[in-house]
């Protein structure tokens, strides 16, 4: 049964024996005469002779950078653009009605009106000593000016005592007792003026006081800040305000801001004052711009926070912070060649680009940056404003080849 196999392959042997070493004998006993090595190169070298002469044929596409917008989607949320939490400065009972949240109040508005108590006493007090240290102040300037005509006149007879004591006039004694009298009149001067730095320091003090009572009658009407909604109740009327306690919460949602974060690698195309468009999740849909982009990332997610402020139209509905909102950031356009995804390439160094077709039908590696795909292909950055970029045949090719280049029509 091993018979025929071996048979077979002798056989099989045998004849690539005599194809390979004795083709021309097989040849001859068939009657075909031997093929000449000249005659068969012939007519080939002819061809690859005219083919090197015009190049390695491509087809390039003529592409003219064009401006594309980049924009840079976010999800963020709704939030007020304020919100105080208004609480109190001093200790009262409330004695206003209570007023509900969701209403509407303007800047300037009561909210919460506290008693008086002994304020109003304190007050009429602090007024009364006002006037009283204010009375006391011409006393104390006479006082001064008592004192300094005193001691002009304690000088004088200083002077006279002491030229009448020169001529043999006046005893040293005389002498003694007027300068005395000077250092008396001098000490009296200053006391005086003591006195009257005292009466006015009494009226600072006063006034002092009377400032502090008036703010102290002011802390009883805690005021809207700004115009705005009531996020809560405020205080019901009997409730007793500790400083530091609530009264109420004010909200303002006009103009509105809307809070996303990006990434590290998009904040860059973020600039203060570019448009944005917000789509909220129950559809409406508002314009507005960037008005804040963080410096500093989050430490934990590595996003930075993005503020865009968007105004509501008199007719839209009412928009509540927290609402989910898409944010479409539009603005930063740059030159970009659009191409077919096939005409991208690497080099030797694994770096991406395109070849082009340069002077004199020579082909040259381009490296690009891929910005955005579409359906039509993909934009790419770095080639000058006109360029031409092989599509087919780029694979064929390296740099300084020569080309013969067909032109394909864009959209083609």
């Amino acid at each position: 049964m091993r018979l025929f196999p071996i048979l077979t392959a002798i056989l099989v042997v045998a004849g690539l024996y005599l194809l390979v070493f004795q083709r021309d004998t097989l040849e001859t006993a068939a009657g075909t005469p031997p093929t000449e090595a000249g005659a068969d190169s012939a007519a080939p070298t002819g061809e690859t002779t005219s083919q090197a002469d015009r190049g390695v044929s491509v087809v390039a596409l003529r592409t003219t950078a064009r401006e594309i917008e980049m924009p840079v989607l976010l999800r963020g949320r709704t939030e007020a653009n304020r919100r105080v939490e208004l609480r109190s400065e001093t200790t009262g009972q409330v004695i206003s009605a209570k007023i509900a949240k969701g209403s509407i109040v303007d800047e300037g508005d009561i909210l919460c009106q506290l008693d008086a108590g002994t304020r109003e006493a304190s007050l009429a007090e602090a007024t009364a000593r006002l006037a009283e240290a204010r009375a006391r102040a011409p006393e104390a300037e006479a006082r001064v000016i008592e004192a300094q005509a005193r001691l002009d006149e304690a000088m004088f007879n200083l002077t006279a005592a002491t030229k009448l004591s020169e001529g043999g006039f006046a005893s040293d004694t005389r002498v003694a007792n007027t300068r005395a009298a000077v250092e008396a009149a001098r000490a009296s001067f200053i006391a005086a003026q003591s006195g009257a730095a005292s009466s006015a320091a009494a009226i600072q003090s006063a006034e002092a006081a009377v400032a502090a009572a008036e703010r102290e009658i002011e802390r009883l009407q805690i005021r809207a800040p700004f115009a705005g909604t009531l996020e809560t109740d405020t205080a019901d009327i009997g409730t007793l305000l500790q400083p530091g306690a609530v009264c109420t919460t004010v909200v303002q949602y006009d103009p509105v801001r809307v809070v996303g974060y990006v990434s590290e690698l998009q904040v860059d195309k973020l600039t203060i004052g570019l448009p944005a468009e917000v789509r909220l999740a129950a559809g409406a849909e508002l314009t507005g711009r960037v008005t804040f982009v963080a410096d500093t990332a989050d430490p934990i997610t590595r996003t930075f926070r993005v503020e865009v402020q968007i105004t509501r139209p008199d007719d839209a509905a009412i928009i509540r912070a927290g609402q989910t909102a898409e944010v479409v950031i539009t603005g930063n356009a740059l030159l970009a060649h659009l191409v077919p995804q096939s005409a991208l390439t690497l080099d030797d160094d694994g770096q991406l680009g395109v070849r082009i077709v340069v002077d004199r039908g020579v082909a040259s590696f381009a490296p690009v940056a891929m910005v955005r795909d579409s359906i039509d292909g993909v934009w790419i950055t770095g080639l000058p404003a006109t360029a031409e970029v092989i599509i087919v045949g780029h694979h064929y090719v390296t740099d300084g080849v020569a080309l013969d280049v067909t032109y394909r029509e864009p959209g083609i």
